[in-house]
């Protein structure tokens, strides 16, 4: 606060003057003057790590991208891992040479940030190829298949006439994929014996699925119906 300094009246003595201004010198003096305060450990460490540059991993010009057409599925361009985030937190499944192939869901994560995560075009073709459309905690999700394995389509059949009966054909799809995660090939059998395989136009795509499972191949059914 700015202070006021009473002066001395007209006709009295000036020798009062000095006085004051000594006084009021000896009162500046008391006042302690500001000094710069030395960084605390935890400040310090505080502008370290603001200093640290942090290695992001940064999506290729290349981005992946999930096809599916026919009875086949396949990934093209770079499917990378650029690290965990809001809605994409789970755990990367990786083959021996290091390729991302799956990824386990966790609570809360959402398609389209798990796609971005791992640098995919079209988030919607992570459903698909996976039979499903909703996605649930701890389910593993196929990001990279096997383009020499044959991939069961989702919505139809290949070759459905206009005017096909989707849904039992989902549905069918739908449990074939459950008992292939869970390695249950006795379910698979049955689902599919009495389920779906009437339900191909082309008996091949049946007889196809069927060696598959006179074989008991799960890692041919979990690509299958991932």
């Amino acid at each position: 606060m700015e202070q006021t300094i009473a002066m001395p009246p007209a006709g009295k003595s000036a020798t009062t003057l000095p006085v004051l201004v000594i006084a009021i010198a000896a009162l500046a003096g008391c006042t302690a003057s500001p000094t710069a305060q030395e960084a605390t450990p935890a400040t310090a460490a505080s502008t370290a790590l603001d200093n640290v540059e942090t290695d992001e991993v940064e999506c290729p010009a290349n981005h992946a991208r999930i096809n599916l057409g026919g009875n086949s599925a396949s990934v093209t361009g770079d499917l990378v891992d650029t690290g965990e985030r809001e809605f994409a937190a789970g755990a990367v499944g990786k083959d021996d040479s290091g390729r991302v192939v799956t990824y386990t869901v966790a609570t809360g994560d959402a398609v389209f940030a798990i796609a971005e995560r791992f640098c995919i075009d079209n988030p919607g073709a992570i459903t698909e190829l996976n039979h499903t459309r909703t996605i649930q905690p701890d389910e593993v999700l196929l990001l990279s298949p096997d383009s020499s394995i044959p991939w069961v389509p989702y919505f139809n059949p290949a070759g459905a006439p206009a005017g096909y009966q989707q849904i039992p054909y989902q549905l069918a799809i739908e449990a074939m994929s459950t008992a292939a995660a869970a390695g249950d090939i006795d379910s698979l059998r049955s689902i599919f014996a009495n389920e779906l395989s009437a339900l191909f136009p082309n008996p091949a795509d049946a007889d196809e699925i069927q060696r598959a499972l006179d074989a008991g191949d799960l890692d041919v059914l979990r690509q299958m119906f991932a």
